[in-house]
């Protein structure tokens, strides 16, 4: 299989054939405030549990049913978990329980666990029900003491059960836990918070008003300050930013700026425990009172509320669900007598197993430097990624006076290469606002290099720029063509208008022309100058990163789609769905999609499958049909195999169904590629933009030397990339190797890792390596100084 680990791994795969899950009870709960993503954690825990051989229960409602027993823990099957993938909340119901609260309620837990034989939990909620999910572990043989001493249970019981492990997933909307970046249920909130203010943007615009929006975040700003940097707030107030005494006539002076800027709107987003320096709470009517006071700008205020917390959950919460819940079944299976309560979380790209009460206690430490003002403290503790949006904000925010600007004496120019891709934009603005901070002059070239060797470079300022955050699309245009035919007259316009840097942002003909640029120093002194690339590509096809802008919005587009094709199926019962998917020879947009959207089978170029493959797939399809489950759901990406086509593989299932099931085909074509940018393409694009610009003004300095730029190294032509836990610049030259030129994919992909468990949750046996998955770690705290090429995003 293509991208398979290189054989010198063999030995120490290992493969978790061995983890068998027969004799153990496993049972999952929510708890807490209910979050988005959390029923496809609770749907992953329930199949894997039952694919290692577990039994597995649900609770209902919480802690609160544990108490109460009875009816509330039920043994869970395959078929109960279906259709819940899509669904928002928690069908098994959350409540706040006060019994639990003590040793009473506990006992009670405890004894409706032990009757049923359950001794590992698998807690989805927040650090509250955590803690009180670790407190449980740590009485737990003196519970069964007490159980026995008052005849509840014999001694054969207490034995049998002597042992009670925890696994933790954080589910909440607030992002407010320590240890992982994101917690399920955030990136769904933010898709409702920036849907909403997408849309006031459009009516704020006619009418010329200011807008003023509370989002949720009681005690952390996430949510608000993500959205601010995604809709390009004017003024954003979160609890561990107080601003500082005065913030009225700066807030004011900045709204007033921006309007004679010749923008039409304003927004300011404000986080229910936004407070001042004096711990005094900032509500939005006192911020709307202040502007229609010292502005007179009308002035509207929204309350978002609930709606944050409701609906579908976004591909990224389902997928972070799902590789969630798997490894916490993994970590059940594998926790022993001294292993402590852990959390299941995520780091970067990767999924990592904490400490529970370190992870809790780092929170609560959040909580107590902000009680004591200890701001600056706060922001670290909340962790790397928190950090960095903070000092992205800042960056892009502060507009500053042109005296007030180091003059660098630089051009960059930026532009767009390839097919169009949702977050490019916001990568433009970005880049555009850095620049211009670090004092260049910074250059937009219309229409990739094909308006490059036609001239059509102008200046681009920073009000230009506006807005274009939430753009779909390429704003600048972009075309495919490569410099390689125009290279005389492209070194020809970089003399014209000096240019001494470029950033561009595209897909693999972006890589593609990147590398002919820096073959090209030889004979072209033009192109000696630092050379920054950006992948923006729906398919995520480039070398050199786990993840592309545009990539997210395009698998939210294709789960969406899935979901009401799902639906449709379900009506008519005895449904197969045949989906195409685009990607080139890529099969990221299938495979995750597939995993997002719960599909049976996908078939991709990475992976090749034969009629024997297809012939058993539609046997399982055909044993499918005999349960409860009467749908199904096949996605092909489109290069995946020349010969057995869309229309083929369409019209095989339909021979092979006829009797049990019929047939439709859909070809999801462009739509993957419009519309606007989701919430994490805004913020990712946004970041690394104005991360691959402060490298652009750093390899100026350096490179800059007796009056000009002159720069042909290897590692001044790099790809700014994701790569599991950093973002890392690398020389293209370098990354060639690890590229396949003629199907244009990278030789090795992470994602096919994820294979197995798309596999695993729709049923089919197969091997599963965990030799990746999380080993226990340590929540760090302090941490090394960062190098130039590595950050957290």
């Amino acid at each position: 299989m293509a991208g398979a680990a290189a054989p010198k791994r063999q030995d120490t795969r290992k493969f978790f054939e061995n983890l068998s899950g027969a004799g153990k009870s496993i049972a999952v709960l929510t708890s807490g405030g209910d979050a988005q993503g959390m029923n496809g954690a609770v749907r992953a825990v329930v199949r894997m549990g039952i694919y290692v051989g577990a039994k597995v229960y649900f609770i209902h409602e919480g802690y609160q049913g544990m108490v109460d027993g009875g009816d509330n823990i039920k043994e869970a099957t395959w078929e109960s978990v279906s259709s819940m993938l899509q669904v928002g909340g928690t069908v098994i119901g959350s409540a706040r329980c006060k019994e639990f609260r003590n040793h009473e309620g506990r006992l009670k837990a405890a004894h409706n666990l032990v009757q049923r034989g359950i001794t590992n939990l698998c807690v989805i909620g927040g650090d509250g029900s955590l803690t009180g999910a670790n407190l449980f572990r740590e009485e737990w043989s003196g519970l069964l003491d007490e159980l026995l001493q008052q005849g509840l249970i014999d001694e054969e019981a207490s034995r049998r059960n002597s042992e009670l492990h925890i696994v933790g997933m954080v589910g909440s909307i607030d992002n407010d836990f320590c240890g992982t970046d994101m917690t399920i249920g955030t990136d769904s909130a933010l898709h409702r918070i920036i849907e909403v203010v997408d849309a006031i943007m459009t009516t704020a615009q006619s009418h010329q008003r200011t807008f003023v929006l509370e989002v949720m975040g009681r005690h952390c700003g996430y949510l608000a300050l993500v959205s601010a940097l995604a809709c390009g707030a004017d003024w954003v107030f979160i609890p561990e930013m107080p601003p500082e005494d005065g913030w009225e006539d700066s807030m004011c002076q900045k709204l007033s700026e921006n309007r004679a800027d010749k923008k039409r709107l304003n927004i300011i987003i404000v986080a229910e425990g936004a407070i001042d320096s004096h711990n005094k709470a900032i509500t939005p009517d006192y911020i709307k009172e202040l502007v229609v006071r010292c502005l007179g700008f009308d002035t509207r205020v929204t309350i978002l509320g609930h709606v944050q917390r409701g609906g579908t959950p976004s591909a990224f919460d389902r997928i972070l669900a799902s590789r969630m819940g798997v490894e916490a079944v993994l970590a059940l299976l594998e926790a022993s007598t001294n292993t402590p309560a852990c959390v299941v979380s995520l780091v970067g790209n990767q999924a990592v197993r904490l400490p529970l009460m370190e992870c809790v206690q780092m929170t609560q430490e959040v909580q107590k430097a902000m009680d004591e003002k200890k701001f600056e403290e706060a922001v670290r503790l909340r962790g790397r990624s928190f950090e960095n949006n903070l000092s992205t904000y800042r960056l892009l925010s502060h507009r500053k006076a042109d005296s007030e600007l180091p003059n660098s004496s630089f051009n960059v120019a930026v532009l767009n290469v390839g097919a169009p891709a949702a977050g490019m934009n916001a990568a433009v603005r970005s880049a555009v606002r850095v620049g211009i901070t670090e004092g260049h002059k910074m250059f937009a070239v219309s229409d990739g290099f094909e308006g490059f060797y036609k001239g059509q470079i102008k200046e681009i300022k920073w009000g230009d720029v506006g807005g274009w955050t939430g753009q779909g699309g390429s704003l600048l245009g972009t075309k495919r063509t490569l410099p390689g035919k125009h290279l005389d007259k492209i070194a020809e316009q970089i003399r014209i208008h000096n240019i001494n840097a470029l950033l561009v942002i595209g897909g693999f003909e972006a890589f593609e022309s990147l590398l002919q640029l820096y073959e090209a120093r030889a004979d072209y002194e033009e192109f000696c100058i630092p050379v920054c690339m950006l992948p923006a590509t729906i398919s995520n096809n480039v070398p050199g990163t786990d993840l592309s802008i545009g990539a997210d919005t395009s698998l939210n587009a294709i789960v969406e789609t899935c979901d009401r094709i799902k639906q449709s199926a379900s009506g008519t019962k005895r449904r197969v769905f045949i989906i195409e998917t685009m990607g080139g020879y890529c099969g990221y947009l299938a495979t995750v999609g597939g995993l997002a959207a719960g599909a049976d089978t996908v078939y991709i170029y990475e992976e090749p499958f034969d009629i024997r493959d297809l012939q058993a797939n539609v046997e399982h399809l055909t044993q499918k049909m005999k349960t409860s489950i009467q749908r199904g759901l096949v996605l092909r990406n489109e290069n995946c195999n020349e010969n057995f086509t869309t229309d083929f593989v369409y019209q095989l299932y339909t021979e092979e169904g006829r009797g049990v099931f019929d047939c439709r085909k859909n070809i999801l074509g462009h739509m993957q590629q419009g519309g606007a940018p989701s919430p994490f393409d805004r913020n990712f694009s946004t970041k690394i933009s104005a991360k691959a610009m402060q490298w652009i003004t750093r390899t100026l300095k350096d490179s800059f030397k007796g009056g000009r730029v002159f720069a042909n190294s290897e590692d001044t032509a790099c790809l700014l990339g994701m790569r599991r836990r950093a973002l890392v610049f690398q020389p293209v030259s370098q990354l060639r190797d690890e590229t396949d030129f003629v199907h244009r994919i990278p030789k090795e992909q992470w994602w096919l890792k994820l294979r197995p468990l798309m596999k695993i949750l729709a049923k089919y046996k197969t091997s599963y390596d965990v030799s990746d998955s999380g080993q226990l770690e340590h929540v760090t705290r302090v941490r090394p100084k960062e190098s130039n090429t590595s950050a957290t995003i």
